[in-house]
């Protein structure tokens, strides 16, 4: 008798592939595990507890000189890992779904445009991106290279530091001393510089979670990719999911919040899972890690 064929996917992703077939259109949520493979690291293990201190709140950054020369100059040192990162095989695979209309949106907590350089659009930059900066004062804006070049020109004696890379941008400078650090100012009102994403300690503008909100009413289903959901801004529309009875699907390493809500729940590296799960069954051999670093 013949062996019988495998499956040319593997498991979680054959198990994705036949939940996500009754549905025409899923509402889809990514965290920094859809990230991570392009070389971007996240914040909490696989239990959902940090790995490491939490990040500045908004409340330090604006209050405290101290602290926003903290900051950024661990930006300075950690912005290129995030300006150079290429989208891997979770985000092109998502990018080619949303593009053949099964994805009615895609809504990241992420802040690296990872998402739009792989192609998607029309995406809710649920926490903003690190990519802008804005005044605070007057609401002028500039690239965050522009505003390198800036805190290069200010600090030349921090330019080219070496430093090991943490989430969104940041990096580890322990036992510096950031007294002497220079932080410019905007340039047209002097006013106090923010990178465009929403810290911890601010709410994620009305307008973004309005259009979240009504685009998972229009969904028939809601997909989390590689987010622990510990965040209520991203666990509000899970939980609103599960409220008004729509099902849901987690493919995340580890807990999350909402693993008693799912309908399925996927233990698998997204970037192992997704593409075979989403792009259609002739271009299943495609290489998956083409795209990582």
């Amino acid at each position: 008798m013949d062996a019988p064929v495998r499956d040319s996917i593997h498991e979680p992703a054959a198990q994705l592939r036949a939940w996500l077939a009754a549905f025409e259109r899923v509402f889809v949520l990514t965290g920094a595990g859809c990230s991570t493979a392009s070389g971007i690291p996240d914040y909490r293990d696989t239990s959902g507890e940090w790995k490491r201190p939490p990040p500045v709140t908004y409340q330090a950054f604006v209050g405290d000189p101290a602290m926003r020369a903290r900051y950024w100059a661990r930006s300075l040192a950690g912005w290129p890992r995030v300006a150079e990162a290429t989208p891997n095989a979770a985000h092109m695979a998502l990018a080619q779904w949303k593009a053949a209309g099964r994805l009615s949106m895609l809504v990241t907590q992420n802040v690296d445009g990872l998402h739009q350089r792989a192609g998607s659009d029309a995406v809710i930059d649920l926490h903003g991106r690190l990519d802008e900066v804005v005044c605070l004062a007057c609401s002028a804006r500039q690239s965050r290279d522009d505003l390198q070049r800036q805190l290069q020109d200010a600090n030349p004696e921090w330019a080219g530091m070496e430093a090991t890379s943490a989430p969104d941008g940041d990096a580890d400078l322990e036992g510096y001393d950031f007294s002497r650090f220079r932080v410019p100012d905007c340039r047209l009102c002097g006013g106090l510089l923010k990178p465009d994403v929403v810290f911890f300690g601010e709410n994620v503008p009305r307008i973004r979670y309005e259009t979240a909100r009504a685009a998972l009413e229009n969904s028939d289903a809601v997909l989390v990719v590689g987010s622990s959901l510990m965040v209520y801004s991203g666990f509000r529309f899970v939980r609103l999911a599960h409220e008004t009875g729509k099902p849901i699907a987690l493919l995340n390493r580890g807990h999350t919040r909402a693993d008693a809500m799912a309908d399925l729940k996927l233990d698998a590296d997204c970037v192992e899972t997704l593409p075979r799960a989403l792009i259609v069954q002739e271009a299943l051999d495609i290489p998956i890690a083409a795209n990582n670093p």
